[in-house]
C-alpha cells in the first residue's frame, strides 16, 4: 500500500481505498435528516463499532446527497464512493492563518498605514479594526511643519540689486550732459565723439542705458552697444561692429572688414550710434585701432556718433597724443566723480524705502558706516550695494539657524500663557557689528589679513609683489611687461641671496597672485610682452608688507641699480 508523506498545511490527495465512516459523520447526517422531517434509516450508528476491521455496510441510497466533511488529520481513510466528491471539493487540512491585527496607533508613532500590506481576508471582514489602510483616523489632524521666514529679508535683497534701477539719483548733471550731446548730434545728423571716464561703479554705463531707454526722441536711433572685454583681440572689433550693423561677416581678412565697415559708415543713411564700453581694452601695437575709431567721425560724409567709456581719465592724453594735433578728431570729455558719503546714503535709503518692508531690516547707523567706508575707499555704489546685501544674507542665515520648527496651526493650546504662538518674535536687524564684519571681508588686505594666512602665502609670491610695487613706484606706471618685471625680480633675489626662478615659473607665480585679486594679467603672443597691472593701491600693499622685516627692508632699499647688482 503506497503511503504519501506530507505536511498538514498542504491539501490531501485522494486515495481510492475504502473508508469507514466515523461516528461524527453519521451524527451530522442524522441531524440533517431530522431537520428535513425524514425518518432516519434503520441502520443506526449505534451498531457501528468505533475500532476494528472494516465490515461490509449497506450502501447508501444514490438519491440522497452526502455531506463531505474534512477527514480527521490523524486517520485518513477514504471510501471508493467518495472519490468524485473529494475531487470536486478539496477542503484544506488546516484553516488559513489570519494575521492578528495590530492595535490602532497614530501615524507619527505607529506603523505607516499606506505601506502596510493587508490580506484580503482582513479587508472583507467587517470586524477588522482597520477598515481602509489609507484613510486617516478621525479626530487626528496631520502635523505640518514650516520655517518662520520673514519676507522683509527677501524684499531688502531684491531692492539692493546692482542692475539698472528704475530711477537714477545724484547724477542729474551727467545725464543732462549726455542727453544734450546725443540730441545735438543725432537729431541734427552731425557726427561726433564723446569720451566718458570715471572710476568703476560711478554710474557711467547706467546713465547711458537709462537715457536710451527713457528718451522717446532717441528710440528710433540705430544703437550698437559693444563691451570690448568680450573680444579676444582688438582687431576683432571691426567684424563685431559689421555684424551688429547688419552687414554680415566679411569673407576676407581683418583689413577687408575694416574697409567694408568704413565704406558703410560713410555712405548715405541714418545716423549710427556706436557705444564702446571698456574702450581701453582695444589696446594694440601703435594704438591703431583706437586712432581709427576716433578718426571715423571726422571723415567726410560720416554718419557715426561714437561714445567711448573707460576708467582712465587721461586715456586721450596719455595713450592717444596724436588726437590733440587734430582738433576734429579729438573727442569731448565727460568725467564722473566718485559718489560721496551723502549720495551713497540717499541711494541706499531710496532703494530700501521703495521696497515694502525692506527699510525695516537695516539700521540707519549701519548705512552710515557703510557709506563712509565706501566713499573713503573708492566711491563705488555697486560695492556699497554688495556690502549691504551681504550683511542682510548673514543676518537671514543666523535667523534661520536659530528658528525652531513650529506647527503652522497649533491644535492644542499651550499650558503656559507666556509661550503663546500668536506672539511674533521681533525682526532681527542688520547692525554695526554685521556691517563691520562684512566690510572687513571686502576691504581687508588680500596679502596679509591674519597670521595664519600670512604663513600660507609663499615667499616667492611676496618677492614678486615687492618687485612689482617698487617698479610701479619708480616708473610711475601701473602696467609693466613680464620681461622687465622678471629682470628686476632676479636682481633683488641676487642681492638678497635668494634662489630665483626662471621666466616660465615666474609667470606661473604671477597667475597665482592674480587669483588673489592683487594683480591683473593681459596675455600677449610673446610671454615677455605680457602686461601686468597692480590692482590694489600702493599704500595698501606697503602697509600689508611692513609686518615682515625681510620684506620691509626690500621696500626701503628699493630696486638695485645695474652697478650694484654686478
Amino acid at each position: 500500500m503506497p503511503i504519501t508523506t506530507r505536511s498538514r498545511s498542504q491539501v490531501q490527495a485522494t486515495i481510492p481505498f475504502k473508508q469507514r465512516k466515523p461516528r461524527a459523520i453519521a451524527e451530522a447526517k442524522a441531524s440533517q435528516k431530522r431537520s428535513q422531517s425524514v425518518p432516519p434509516p434503520k441502520t443506526a450508528t449505534k451498531d457501528m463499532p468505533r475500532k476494528g476491521p472494516s465490515t461490509p455496510r449497506a450502501s447508501l441510497s444514490p438519491k440522497k446527497k452526502r455531506v463531505v466533511l474534512p477527514p480527521s488529520p490523524r486517520k485518513r481513510r477514504h471510501s471508493g464512493n467518495s472519490d468524485k466528491e473529494n475531487i470536486s471539493i478539496q477542503p484544506p487540512c488546516s484553516p488559513t492563518k489570519v494575521p492578528r491585527p495590530s492595535p490602532q496607533k497614530t501615524p507619527l508613532r505607529g506603523i505607516r498605514l499606506d505601506k502596510l500590506d493587508i490580506n484580503e481576508n482582513i479587508k472583507e471582514s467587517p470586524s477588522s479594526p482597520i477598515a481602509s489602510p489609507r484613510s486617516p483616523q478621525k479626530g487626528l489632524k496631520p502635523l505640518k511643519l514650516h520655517r518662520q521666514q520673514d519676507e522683509n529679508f527677501t524684499k531688502a535683497k531684491r531692492a539692493l540689486h546692482t542692475s539698472l534701477p528704475d530711477r537714477l539719483l545724484c547724477r542729474d548733471k551727467e545725464v543732462e550732459s549726455i542727453q544734450g550731446f546725443l540730441h545735438d548730434h543725432i537729431l541734427n545728423n552731425r557726427p561726433g565723439s564723446l569720451y566718458i571716464s570715471g572710476a568703476p561703479g560711478t554710474g557711467k554705463t547706467a546713465c547711458l542705458k537709462y537715457i536710451l531707454e527713457e528718451d522717446k526722441e532717441l528710440s528710433d536711433v540705430q544703437a550698437v552697444f559693444i563691451n570690448c572685454m568680450s573680444l579676444r583681440q582688438s582687431q576683432g572689433i571691426y567684424t563685431k561692429i559689421l555684424t551688429e550693423i547688419g552687414g554680415g561677416r566679411s569673407k576676407g581678412n581683418l583689413k577687408d572688414s575694416q574697409r567694408e565697415l568704413q565704406r558703410r559708415l560713410t555712405s548715405a543713411g541714418p545716423t549710427i550710434l556706436l557705444v564702446l564700453d571698456e574702450i581701453d581694452h582695444l589696446d594694440s601695437k601703435g594704438q591703431e585701432v583706437l586712432y581709427t575709431m576716433f578718426e571715423w567721425p571726422s571723415l567726410p560724409k560720416s554718419r557715426l556718433v561714437l561714445l567711448g567709456i573707460a576708467n582712465a581719465l587721461d586715456l586721450t592724453d596719455r595713450i592717444l597724443p596724436r588726437l590733440q594735433a587734430r582738433p576734429k578728431c579729438a573727442p569731448e570729455l565727460l568725467h564722473f566723480q566718485p559718489y560721496t558719503k551723502n549720495q551713497i546714503v540717499s541711494i541706499l535709503q531710496d532703494r530700501l524705502q521703495a521696497s515694502d518692508g525692506g527699510n525695516q531690516v537695516l539700521d540707519s547707523i549701519a548705512l552710515q558706516l557703510c557709506a563712509r567706508k565706501v566713499a573713503a575707499v573708492s566711491g563705488d555704489i555697486r560695492k556699497a550695494l554688495d556690502v549691504c546685501r551681504r550683511a542682510v544674507e548673514v543676518v537671514e542665515s543666523d535667523v534661520r539657524t536659530q528658528t525652531i520648527l513650529s506647527p503652522k496651526s497649533a491644535p492644542r493650546q499651550l499650558s503656559s500663557p507666556s509661550k503663546s504662538p500668536k506672539k511674533k518674535s521681533p525682526v532681527k536687524r542688520v547692525g554695526l557689528q554685521t556691517i563691520s564684519t562684512v566690510l572687513g571681508e571686502v576691504y581687508g588686505s588680500n596679502i596679509v589679513s591674519s597670521n595664519s594666512q600670512s604663513q600660507t602665502f609663499p615667499l616667492q609670491q611676496k618677492l614678486t609683489i615687492c618687485t612689482l610695487l617698487l617698479t610701479v613706484k619708480e616708473g610711475k606706471k601701473r602696467e609693466i611687461t613680464l620681461g622687465k618685471l622678471h629682470e628686476s625680480y632676479c636682481k633683488i633675489c641676487q642681492r638678497r641671496q635668494v634662489p630665483a626662478v626662471d621666466q616660465s615659473e615666474f609667470f606661473s607665480l604671477c597667475q597665482l597672485i592674480e587669483t588673489r585679486g592683487i594683480m591683473s594679467i593681459k596675455a600677449a603672443k610673446d610671454t615677455r610682452q605680457t602686461k601686468i597691472n597692480l590692482k590694489l593701491s600702493q599704500k595698501e600693499v606697503e602697509f600689508a608688507l611692513q609686518d615682515k622685516v625681510f620684506l620691509s627692508s626690500i621696500l626701503q632699499q628699493g630696486l638695485p641699480n645695474a652697478k650694484t647688482s654686478s
